[in-house]
């Protein structure tokens, strides 16, 4: 089980982890063992609210496909284990982002108080500017 929010968990059937080798240095062990998680997630058969599976197809992100599949390819670790739960946290993280709103600016107004201090800063600022000026003798 995979816990997005307080409501929203993804059940493991709905995750498919496949062990793969790993890319790049790390001489015989990189050839012999599968370290690296490939993990695949079907948005639209999955059982995430409707409000996550829209925002989710929406975004534009590598990671989506045409089809809705999210592909995460997890390598970082040594281990199979630290991999799968690098993978997970990464889809954890992917479907909260998508899961967040942002809250409307309500506009407001300066308060009166500010707008006289304001005022009187510039006027007094406007008579040091003005003393600034040549003097004669």
């Amino acid at each position: 089980m995979l816990h997005i929010s307080d409501t929203v968990t993804l059940g493991d059937w709905e995750i498919e982890l496949q062990p793969i080798r790993a890319q790049g240095a790390g001489g015989q062990n990189v050839n012999k063992v599968s370290s690296a998680i490939h993990l695949r997630f079907d948005i639209e058969r999955s059982s995430l609210p409707p409000f996550y599976k829209e925002r989710l197809l929406r975004r534009n992100d590598q990671r989506i496909t045409k089809d809705g599949v999210i592909i995460i390819k997890a390598q970082q670790y040594r281990t199979q284990e630290q991999n799968r739960a690098d993978a997970l946290a990464r889809l954890q993280a992917l479907i909260q982002e998508a899961g967040y709103r942002v809250k409307a600016r309500r506009p407001t107004k300066p308060s009166r108080a500010s707008q006289t201090k304001r005022m009187d800063r510039k006027t007094k600022d406007g008579r040091t500017k003005a003393l600034r000026g040549k003097v004669d003798l």
